[in-house]
């Protein structure tokens, strides 16, 4: 329980800092990704994903990628689904393809059974997309992790 309150903590602050700066941008689309199962090895992981985003208007893309985690990652988790808000700054233009590219952040998660999980991530192409702090991640497994991720997407 006390791991479970700790990610639950660590994903707050995560989520918090991040709204400030997702206030002064535009918001873009909605980015839905599909993480393949896996195994944290304590220190960290690494499991491909299938995403796709969504504009309003617009053909749905998708994208192929991996997410990376460094830091405390203890567990086994099953296909986990994370829902991003996607935005940008008011100077970026979005164009086909212009998520491709490698974001950085955080992350905390935990599981029991069912599970939630919390990402800040900002990066992209032009490093001028940030991927909502809000994020909604679930997934089945047991888990705990508290970590700088990385997620590229291609």
């Amino acid at each position: 329980m006390k791991k479970f309150i700790a990610a639950a903590a660590a994903a707050v602050m995560l989520m918090t800092a991040g709204a400030a700066q997702a206030a002064t941008q535009v918001k873009v689309g909605v980015l839905t990704c599909t993480v393949d199962p896996g195994i944290g090895f304590i220190i960290g992981s690494s499991k491909d994903m299938t995403c796709r985003f969504k504009r309003d208007g617009y053909k749905t893309e998708r994208y192929q990628g991996n997410i990376k985690k460094l830091g405390i990652d203890i567990g086994v988790t099953g296909r986990t689904e994370i829902v991003w808000l996607v935005f940008s700054a008011s100077s970026t233009k979005y164009g086909k393809g212009s998520l491709a590219g490698t974001y950085v952040g955080g992350s905390a998660e935990a599981t029991l059974g069912v599970g939630l999980g919390g990402n800040w991530l900002i990066g992209g192409s032009r490093k001028g997309f940030a991927l909502q702090p809000w994020s909604i991640q679930g997934q089945t497994g047991l888990n705990y992790s508290v970590a700088f991720s990385g997620l590229t997407l291609y």
